[in-house]
């Protein structure tokens, strides 16, 4: 069966997105909100291991992205991490502390910006990075100074005990570990074919500041070669933690293939090349 597949191509990098069928189910809260729940998943392994539900795991790979996007260090997204950990549980909130709201209670009455605004999660982490960039010196910064700097909260000190659990996650979604991050999922996509590889490159071009892929081709199969092993895993490891909202059913890279099926990574035995390439399948419309 022909299906409609459509290239990503930015910075070397190009993402193949095609269809296929599947799909997947409910969600899993983590950390101090953890709750016994089946199905959406996440577990990121990269020198520590840390286990998030699929909304947080989204959250965080938009994160660290907007950080990449505008060239911060890697502490900055460990700060920006950190932060929204506290702050929210790495979740979009539409209530908080008086006017506060979204992953980092951003305060509209405080100037970061309209109520709409601050729960996009893209406006938020920029928003948050501008911030501590004029932070003199927040670079010497133990990670808890840094977030306070920004944030003034009541709680000055209690960013430092997400410091571990951040430089996992950005470690991973910086492209530094392999095969790091796996989710698993449940039975019914959130959404398939054309709407989730609109969906799916939209969140590309927004997250890594990407230009957009063109018109859909009619195609099978697309390797295309990345510039470097660290970009190929900083985009494998994004397409694995958006796999639940975007209806993701197969990653692959560097010789290793995530697959919905059973949430892991493993290496590729088909014979078919993966080396320098990043290739995303998505669920079909039809069966």
């Amino acid at each position: 069966m022909r299906v409609r597949t459509r290239t990503f191509v930015a910075a070397g990098v190009v993402v193949a997105l095609f269809a296929i069928v599947g799909g997947w189910g409910v969600r899993q809260l983590d950390g101090e909100l953890r709750l016994p729940t089946a199905g959406r998943s996440c577990t990121v392994q990269a020198d520590g291991t840390v286990k998030l539900d699929a909304d947080q795991m989204a959250n965080a790979a938009t994160i660290a992205a907007i950080g990449m996007q505008r060239q911060m260090p890697e502490q900055a997204v460990v700060v920006a991490l950190a932060t929204a950990y506290q702050e929210s549980g790495l979740r979009n909130l539409a209530h908080g502390d008086r006017d506060s709201l979204g992953l980092f209670q951003q305060r509209p009455s405080q100037g970061w910006g309209t109520p709409e605004q601050i729960r996009d999660q893209r406006y938020a982490a920029n928003r948050f990075y501008k911030a501590l960039k004029k932070v003199r010196g927040w670079e010497r910064m133990e990670v808890t100074d840094a977030a306070q700097a920004v944030q003034r909260s009541a709680y000055p000190t209690a960013y430092q005990k997400w410091a571990d659990e951040s430089q996992v996650l950005a470690r991973a979604l910086l492209g530094e570990a392999t095969g790091a991050v796996a989710c698993t999922v449940g039975r019914t996509p959130v959404m398939r074919g054309q709407a989730a590889v609109a969906e799916l490159t939209r969140g590309l071009t927004l997250d890594w500041g990407l230009p957009d892929a063109g018109a859909v081709a009619e195609l099978t199969d697309v390797t295309v070669p990345a510039t470097d092993a660290r970009d190929g895993w900083r985009y494998a490891h994004w397409l694995v933690s958006h796999a639940p909202d975007h209806g993701v059913k197969r990653v692959r890279f560097g010789g290793l293939e995530w697959s919905a099926d059973n949430g892991r990574w493993a290496k590729v035995s088909d014979g078919r090349p993966t080396e320098a390439q990043v290739l995303a399948e998505v669920f079909a419309d039809h069966a």
